[in-house]
């Protein structure tokens, strides 16, 4: 498994398919541990994430972690973490359509590599992606799907929940039910 997502890494820091590459400081691929049986994923890097080459670092990693340990997870030890994308888009814009569609065929190769149990939506942009295009983060959250044998659930950015606060125990009940999920399922965290 170790060669083959090294492999993928090498590929995507090589990648020239969008114009994104164009003016990225780093090729943002993924972070944790590969053989996790949990996959989280965002929708982009941002300014400090394309900085690092590390996702979600910064004030909304720093939040994310916080819900991470409140559940018993880590991302070095027993999650994996990425994005749709591997670049990030200028001043930190939503992804477009054909931005994603380049980007799709790496996340779906580490989830062949992975076999994650579960995958975990950060946000609107990679739950509409990845569970439905109808997917309404503040109506939908915390909902688990079974997509293809793997159940996946949305929840809200770190970034907007910086935004809006409000919304930080919502989040938490979303991670809550993740951890109930994990200790029906006998996942090994």
């Amino acid at each position: 498994m170790a060669d083959r997502l090294s492999s993928l890494r090498e590929k995507c820091l090589e990648c020239r398919l969008c114009p994104l590459c164009e003016t990225r400081t780093n090729v943002v691929f993924g972070v944790g541990n590969p053989e996790a049986k949990l996959l989280f994923v965002g929708e982009a890097p941002g300014e400090n994430e394309d900085l690092t080459g590390e996702p979600f670092v910064g004030r909304g990693g720093k939040l994310l972690d916080l819900y991470l340990n409140g559940i018993g997870l880590d991302r070095k030890d027993n999650i994996y973490i990425a994005n749709m994308l591997k670049c990030r888009p200028p001043q930190n814009r939503d992804p477009k359509p054909d931005e994603m569609d380049h980007c799709i065929g790496y996340l779906r190769e580490l989830v062949r590599i992975m076999r994650p149990e579960i995958i975990v939506c950060v946000g609107r942009i990679s739950a509409q992606r990845l569970i439905s295009p109808d997917f309404r983060v503040t109506k939908d959250h915390g909902v688990f799907y079974n997509k293809n044998g793997v159940l996946m659930m949305g929840t809200f950015h770190p970034a907007a929940l910086l935004r809006d606060p409000r919304r930080k125990a919502d989040c938490f009940e979303d991670f809550l039910k993740l951890q109930d999920k994990i200790r029906e399922l006998g996942i090994e965290i």
